[in-house]
């Protein structure tokens, strides 16, 4: 974890610690509390990071062609799955689904993209740590996209849009009329027969044609680094505190949400996990989301890191062309420890309710209740004891939701980007 990091969360959690009940007993909000809520605000949410190893991140040119990956149905195996197909603009950039479902069933819920560029580490158990890096997998995956990298040159150099958008930010492609050399399917994953193809290729031509994929997955990160999250009720509600405009708040959050946001800032605990504007830490978590009396059958970041470390796109490898001094997440990322067994990343609060359940890794609570009641009951299991029972009554339940649902806003996104190119 970088120092700054580490910061950051020392900070949120020192602020929870700060608080009382007697602080938050009255409609008032002392000062300490608003340096809290407006830590939690949108408006605290820093520029859009860079990303190592993407010098078209911010390219708008880029984001034209990512765009139009992200709608293309004929990404893939099939002309039935794009990416689109699982992060669907108007459920949240998520499917609404237990487990993510293109060609195959996934093992995991499908997470909202919204946001995501913050993170410095992406999927549910932190495997990849770059946008671009992460939006590879599901490409070659059996389950979703399920191509191949040889496929995929020949589909950017087989469309003529695409072929222009492509040498116009990063240079010629290989020449693909010499089928010899780049048979028109094969990779290092898939089929035995598709596995047999990419090793009877040369070094040289199998890195060629993997320079290629790690560009596309550059693309699909300048698109969706432009999925940013907009003002909440939450947020307009605080800007209305900093103006010392008691009319505004009491239009803007009900009764039940103020005590609902008090509760999720003190008694709750919710801010341990859920902190600064996006909601979430970015940390890994054991929530005890299985058995409590068996091991989990989902190791969570304890296999993740091991194949994060071994991906071949990450900060350090090959294909990234990254300083090295900017990967210092990736350099001192801890690897092992009981902590890590059965933890996954936490996600944003942001459009939690208007995206819809079911919510958690495995997708096993339908509702915001059924998470609360979760959290509120914090039984141990073999390998965790960190939770611990709320103790909640029932008008706090209703409260809790009640304020998470302040937490749902439009998009800071050019609407053109939501719905396919050309729409």
């Amino acid at each position: 974890m970088s120092r700054s990091r580490r910061t950051v969360l020392a900070l949120a959690a020192a602020l929870c610690v700060a608080f009382s009940p007697s602080a938050l007993a009255g409609d008032e909000w002392t000062d300490e509390e608003i340096r809290v809520l407006q830590s939690l605000s949108i408006d605290a949410l820093p520029p859009l990071p860079a990303s190592p190893g993407n010098p078209v991140a911010d390219d708008p040119d880029a984001v034209s062609f990512g765009h139009r990956l992200f709608f293309d149905r004929e990404l893939g195996s099939t002309d039935a799955v794009a990416c689109v197909t699982c992060h669907q603009p108007d459920r949240g950039f998520r499917d609404g689904l237990a487990r993510g479902r293109a060609i195959g069933e996934t093992r995991r819920r499908t997470m909202n993209l919204v946001g995501v560029a913050w993170s410095p580490w992406l999927f549910w158990d932190g495997r990849r740590d770059s946008l671009w890096s992460q939006a590879l997998e599901p490409l070659e995956h059996p389950a979703e996209h399920g191509g191949t990298r040889l496929g995929y040159l020949h589909l950017i150099a087989n469309d003529a849009d695409y072929r222009i958008r492509y040498e116009s930010l990063f240079g010629a492609l290989p020449d693909t009329t010499d089928r010899a050399r780049f048979p028109l399917s094969g990779g290092p994953l898939g089929t035995p027969e598709e596995r047999a193809v990419w090793q009877a290729m040369s070094s040289a031509d199998q890195h060629q044609v993997s320079t290629v994929f790690a560009n596309l997955g550059r693309v699909l990160e300048a698109y969706q680094r432009r999925l940013v999250p907009g003002a909440a009720p939450f947020d307009r509600y605080v800007r209305a505190i900093v103006d010392a405009d008691s009319a505004d708040q009491q239009q803007i959050l009900d009764e039940r949400q103020v005590s609902g946001l008090k509760l999720f800032i003190d008694k709750a605990r919710c801010m341990h996990c859920h902190n600064g504007p996006l909601l979430t830490n970015n940390e890994f978590h054991n929530t005890g989301v299985f058995p409590s009396d068996r091991l989990p059958g989902d190791r969570g970041r304890v296999e993740g890191v091991k194949a994060l470390l071994d991906d071949e796109f990450n900060c350090l490898g090959k294909y990234s062309g990254a300083d090295p001094g900017a990967c210092g997440e990736l350099r001192f990322v801890k690897s092992s420890g009981i902590e890590l067994v059965a933890a996954f990343r936490t996600p944003s609060l942001r459009n939690i309710a208007s995206s819809g359940g079911p919510y958690m890794h495995d997708g096993s609570f339908a509702t915001l209740r059924d998470v609360l009641e979760h959290y509120d009951e914090a039984r141990a299991t073999l390998i965790s004891d960190d939770l611990e029972p709320l103790s909640l009554e029932e008008s706090q339940f209703v409260e809790l939701e009640a304020f998470l649902r302040a937490l749902d806003g439009p998009l800071a996104t050019d609407p053109s980007l939501l719905a396919p190119p050309g729409d």
